[in-house]
């Protein structure tokens, strides 16, 4: 085999610049230019698909996806406001990241675990790389926020007003509200033998006070702790006429707990205040060979949640170095996991004031979503599926009439049973009520809720005592495999025999993020793929052997072995001369046995178009290997989700959607479900769709051979969104 090149670091923050261009210094830019970095000569692998060097990193990538997302922020293609939300999407990336993927390998580490991944790097060298890119990319945030964001704001008529930039009737109306808002809900602790260092909750605001003089009691000023009120917004607006003509004016709750703390410490001196977050390791541990309860046994988890171990701390950038250590210490923490931050340390809870601005010149423009024509031509969705597989595509076309089925179902006189998975659904939803009505009705209502959805626990909980008490058989799924696929399945009887009626989805049944991802939704009265989902219920809901299916590709026992076969037959076809050509898009590409799937497909000449919007552990355009495989990313307006896996396959095209990723966790601790589209046409439509998101040069970025990730710019071309051309094509015309 010829000579492959060997990476540089495969996640550094920036490409190399060519000579001549000139880089503005210390710019936030991620990629100053638009050529990418070019690789060293690598030794010859000689095709060992397994050599670590073909693989990168899955957390690294996934901190990867995240800086992608915060290049966002700097991207004047997009609206003033929603550059600020991506700045913010990306905190709140970073905590979960930290939550869950650093607490576990620190947990690892913790263990004595020293077992390695494809990629072969240890747990602690993989903890190190982490740490560095971390703080790069946290420090470039608080840069974009204080010098390219915040201004842009400013002239735009939004302002954040700083503790030094109050007016005095600024000032008098802060203190009132301190008075009357804050200090009554406020609770400082002191810190002495009687008052240790308190619990604090996971990712909360608070403040570490230094005090000098005595108190009421006699006791001498130290340190003491100041949490700030979860139940207060973090960003205040102040009123209307106490505003520069022409602005909105706000402040953060931090500066105005900072302002008077004195207050708090009556005749006390305060010597410094200074804020610090946080981040406890959040992940769930149930072992399902210890739990006869889940339900119970997962609110006890919740409550641990807030408290588990410290695993980063962020503290403001003017905090001594003496006070840090003294946080560092009570977290059990090293300097490594201190983030010293240039503004608010709680960004994330900025998003909830961006909801309440009146500036519609600032955002996105509004769109309806579309119909098709069949179901605006149809009174009954019954009526209307009947005639034929009805294919959404959202949020460019609505989910309502996924929601209005369920409906129709649940005051339908001739609808029987209904059946339903649910992963994320909101605790405010409508797919919830319609099941709640079917149920009250007297109908046969079976929901399979999954508990153990990260962050939605509580929310499922909840939700599964409402269904219970409305009638509805509730199900956990199946304890050691989280039921993550998306189905509906309704039995109605028409002329005399019963009819079934199905749903299946790439997403989940949330109406909120229906708005927000990008989703396949099928709605089908097919005989062979309504009788393989009411199999799959079955297998969820009751005991036995595996059963036949049909159509349906079913996790965990037959999706991993034919995506892989699927995968070998495009590359046996590339091998008899004959054109071959595979594009697969979903979220994450990590299970090592499609990479190597993927990587002989490439070596026997299959033209491997990946669509990879998150982690991707797979190493295009190495030289006798992966050459032929190509990967980008979207990341735009919408969050890239849908699962699409197109085979050329001779000419006798295949594509499937799917709720399951290219992840070891889909192929074999889930449920997972991909169905074939069978209509020829819609199969068409949703290939074309794919190509259109192979053309984009506005949102999407190439992922090269060193790792770095190259945004596609349109150059002399004529400049193509995919989003946006799918937005014009499906939503409703004005």
């Amino acid at each position: 085999m010829a000579d492959v090149p060997t990476p540089t670091d495969p996640f550094q923050s920036g490409a190399a610049t060519p000579p001549g261009e000139a880089v503005e210094p210390n710019s936030p830019r991620l990629n100053q230019t638009r050529a990418g970095v070019k690789p060293k000569a690598l030794p010859d692998l000689d095709a060992d698909l397994s050599d670590p060097r073909l693989y990168f990193n899955r957390e690294l990538s996934h901190l990867q996806f995240n800086v992608r997302v915060l290049e966002q922020a700097l991207d004047e293609a997009h609206p003033l406001l929603n550059r600020l939300m991506f700045l913010l999407i990306f905190s709140s990336n970073m905590d979960e990241f930290f939550e869950i993927r650093v607490a576990g390998l620190k947990h690892q580490i913790a263990l004595g675990d020293l077992s390695t991944g494809p990629d072969g790097r240890s747990p602690r060298a993989l903890l190190a790389e982490i740490s560095q890119v971390a703080h790069e990319q946290v420090a470039r945030q608080y840069q974009i926020l204080n010098d390219a964001l915040i201004p842009a704001l400013h002239t735009q008529g939004l302002r954040f007003r700083r503790r030094d930039d109050w007016t005095a009737a600024q000032r008098a109306w802060i203190q009132a509200f301190f008075s009357s808002e804050i200090m009554p809900v406020i609770s400082p602790i002191g810190l002495d033998p009687s008052h240790p260092f308190p619990r604090l909750v996971n990712k909360s605001l608070n403040f570490i006070v230094e005090l000098e003089g005595k108190d009421a009691f006699g006791r001498q000023g130290g340190l003491a702790i100041l949490p700030a009120p979860r139940s207060l917004p973090r960003v205040i607006a102040l009123p209307s006429e106490l505003c520069e003509t022409g602005f909105s004016e706000y402040v953060f709750l931090s500066s105005m707990i900072h302002a008077h703390a004195g207050e708090v410490f009556p005749g006390m001196t305060v010597r410094g205040c200074y804020q610090f977050r946080l981040t406890r390791n959040a992940d769930l541990a149930v072992d399902p060979d210890e739990v006869s309860d889940l339900a119970s046994a997962l609110r006890g988890e919740l409550l641990a949640r807030r408290y588990g171990s410290g695993v980063r701390l962020e503290v403001a950038d003017n905090c001594p170095d003496r006070l840090a250590a003294f946080l560092l210490k009570q977290f059990e923490l090293d300097e490594a996991d201190l983030y010293r931050v240039d503004g608010p340390v709680n960004l994330t809870r900025m998003i909830s004031a961006l909801g309440e601005l009146d500036r519609p010149d600032l955002q996105y423009r509004p769109f309806s979503p579309g119909l098709p024509k069949l179901l605006r031509k149809k009174e009954s969705l019954f009526d209307a599926i009947a005639a034929g597989d009805i294919l959404l595509h959202h949020p460019f076309q609505a989910f309502s009439p996924v929601e209005d089925l369920l409906h129709e179902a649940a005051r339908d006189s001739s609808v029987l049973a209904i059946k339903q998975t649910l992963y994320r659904t909101g605790a405010d939803s409508g797919i919830v009520n319609a099941l709640v009505e079917a149920a009250s009705h007297g109908k046969e209502v079976t929901v399979v809720i999954e508990l153990r959805a990260r962050f939605d626990e509580a929310d499922n909980l909840a939700l599964a005592s409402r269904l219970q008490e409305a009638g509805a058989i509730v199900i956990y799924g199946v304890m050691a495999y989280k039921t993550h696929a998306k189905m509906m399945h309704i039995v109605r009887r028409e002329r005399g025999r019963l009819r079934h009626y199905a749903h299946l989805g790439t997403g989940n049944y949330h109406a909120r993020t229906a708005r927000l991802y990008t989703d396949y939704s099928l709605l089908t009265a097919n005989a062979s793929l309504c009788a393989d989902v009411h199999k799959v219920f079955q297998q969820l809901s009751g005991m036995g052997r595996a059963q036949h299916i049909d159509r349906l590709l079913h996790a965990p026992f037959t999706l991993h072995e034919r995506l892989v076969a699927m995968i070998e037959r495009e590359a046996e076809h590339a091998r008899r001369g004959r054109r071959a050509q595979l594009i697969i898009k979903c979220n994450s590409l990590t299970e090592p046995k499609l990479i190597q799937a993927l990587y002989r497909a490439s070596q026997a000449g299959v033209e491997c178009e990946l669509i990879i919007r998150g982690m991707c552990c797979l190493r295009p355009g190495m030289p006798g290997v992966s050459e032929n495989i190509r990967v980008r990313s979207i990341i735009g307006r919408f969050l890239e989700h849908t699962r699409v896996f197109h085979f050329h396959n001779d000419g006798k095209s295949e594509t499937w959607c799917s709720s399951a990723d290219f992840m070891a966790r889909n192929m074999f601790h889930r449920v997972e479900t991909a169905f074939p589209l069978l209509d020829r046409k819609l199969a068409e439509r949703v290939r074309k769709d794919l190509e259109t998101y192979l053309v984009d040069n506005c949102q999407s970025w190439l992922l090269q051979p060193d790792g770095s990730y190259l945004k596609q710019q349109p150059c002399d071309s004529a400049a193509i969104s995919a989003q946006e051309t799918l937005l014009y094509a499906y939503a409703a015309k004005a």
